[in-house]
């Protein structure tokens, strides 16, 4: 049995004093739902001197809409973002993504911001202390080799939060708070693509909420993904597309993936779809162009080029059912 080691526990009432505490010890962490961060606790991987616990912000757990958009706080659960009538008819892939996180109970915990900060995950990573240290550990924590790519100097552990493509073919921004106050930047900038660190947050600070623009309410779009299980596995590729076509042609195509690269990944290259009909030629470019951009390593069980075919699929069936205008079943 794994054992929690000792830690404060902190309950601020206010974003700011939830930055003050962090910034006062930098080896804190903040704590929302736990079902990411406590496991990592329990493993080792974290050592936190404390936790600051987000759930008694008020302000964090709302999802309000204006006219300029929603605004989804990053204390909401996964369960509530996938139940919200509004999301739902607005905003469908994402309602999608956070209804096909892990399992009823995970989602009742999972928050939006833990979804979004999600640590990179690998199959040499993510194992018990004992079984790490029988490994001499690995580059991403306390060892200095890439068990994925030994001759390497670069991690590979990939980040497999189901929210953020979604978000990213809705193009979200997030809205940090820190020290120095509140900033908006958009949901991509918040990553990089490094498995050993790929988040840009700064010290101290913390995802307040998701922006989701009035502009894309209403653009069709979906999620889907692959998993060993239907329910409690992270995604082996996650897929995000939205579509929004004038008189049988593409006027707006978006694609996003997850699972398969260090960051979640917005397609290049989709605007060239744009004045073209989605017929089986041009699903099939998309479904290649789709795979040479997923950079699936050896991370999981799974084969890498099955991941990278997989991803390829899972675009051009969700892009052929919106060209249908059939709303894709995940």
């Amino acid at each position: 049995m794994e054992y929690l080691p000792d830690f404060r526990l902190h309950r601020p009432t206010t974003v700011e004093a939830a930055v003050a505490l962090r910034a006062d010890d930098p080896s804190a962490r903040y704590l929302a739902g736990g079902t990411d961060m406590v496991v990592n606790t329990r493993r080792g991987i974290e050592r936190p001197s404390a936790l600051i616990d987000l759930t008694a912000i008020a302000a964090l757990g709302q999802i309000t809409s204006g006219a300029a958009g929603t605004r989804i706080g990053a204390a909401v659960t996964l369960a509530a973002l996938a139940a919200d009538r509004g999301v739902q008819r607005d905003y469908v892939a994402v309602a999608e993504a956070a209804g096909a996180v892990a399992g009823p109970t995970h989602r009742n915990y999972g928050t939006v911001g833990g979804n979004l900060c999600l640590d990179t995950r690998c199959i040499y990573y993510n194992q018990s202390e004992w079984w790490r240290a029988s490994n001499d550990f690995c580059l991403k924590h306390q060892g200095t080799v890439c068990h994925v790519a030994p001759g390497g100097t670069i991690c590979f552990a990939t980040f497999s939060g189901d929210l953020a493509p979604a978000l990213l073919v809705h193009r979200a921004e997030v809205e940090l708070a820190g020290p120095d106050g509140s900033r908006r930047i958009a949901l991509g900038a918040l990553y990089r693509d490094d498995g050993l660190d790929h988040l840009t947050l700064l010290p101290a600070e913390l995802v307040a909420a998701v922006h989701l623009p009035k502009a894309t309410a209403g653009l069709p779009s979906a999620y889907a993904k692959s998993r060993v299980r239907g329910s409690i596995d992270f995604p082996l590729a996650g897929v995000a597309v939205a579509l929004s076509q004038q008189n049988g042609a593409v006027a707006h195509l978006a694609v996003a993936l997850t699972a398969v690269n260090p960051y979640p990944k917005l397609v290049d290259g989709t605007e060239r779809f744009a004045g073209a009909r989605l017929d089986a030629a041009q699903l099939d470019r998309l479904r290649d162009m789709v795979r040479t951009q997923a950079k699936p390593m050896r991370t999981t069980t799974i084969a890498p080029w099955y991941r990278r075919r997989v991803t390829g699929a899972l675009a051009r069936r969700l892009a052929a059912k919106l060209a249908a205008g059939e709303q894709p079943s995940t």
